[in-house]
């Protein structure tokens, strides 16, 4: 798993993942996302190299996702992976952060 957090500017930030986001890596993947949601007022989260998503993954972004709006501040989620795509399919949770999930047409 690897997090790769681009500084764009004083207020925004892009954070892109890959590899797994499941029980084994959430910890480590809690302690990189807090601190940009912390310091940034518009957090993008780019899951297009998300390779696997359990619930733990998903819980994780939700957290994210819940601490920013307590925050006041903009997380989105942008390219959703085919690992992402189904648990938010599987967990009914496509419309629950706001962003738009687009689904390819490679099956």
């Amino acid at each position: 798993m690897a997090i790769n957090i681009l500084h764009v500017n004083d207020k925004q930030c892009r954070i892109a993942i890959d590899g797994e986001m499941t029980i084994y890596t959430a910890m480590e993947l809690n302690a990189s996302l807090l601190p940009p949601i912390v310091k940034y007022t518009e957090i993008e989260v780019d899951l297009a190299g998300v390779s696997e998503m359990d619930t733990s993954g998903l819980q994780l972004m939700v957290l994210a996702k819940k601490d920013a709006v307590a925050l006041d501040k903009v997380l989105r989620i942008t390219a959703h992976s085919p690992a992402v795509l189904d648990i938010l399919s599987l967990c009914d949770l496509e419309g629950f952060f706001g962003d738009p999930v687009v689904i390819s047409s490679q099956e």
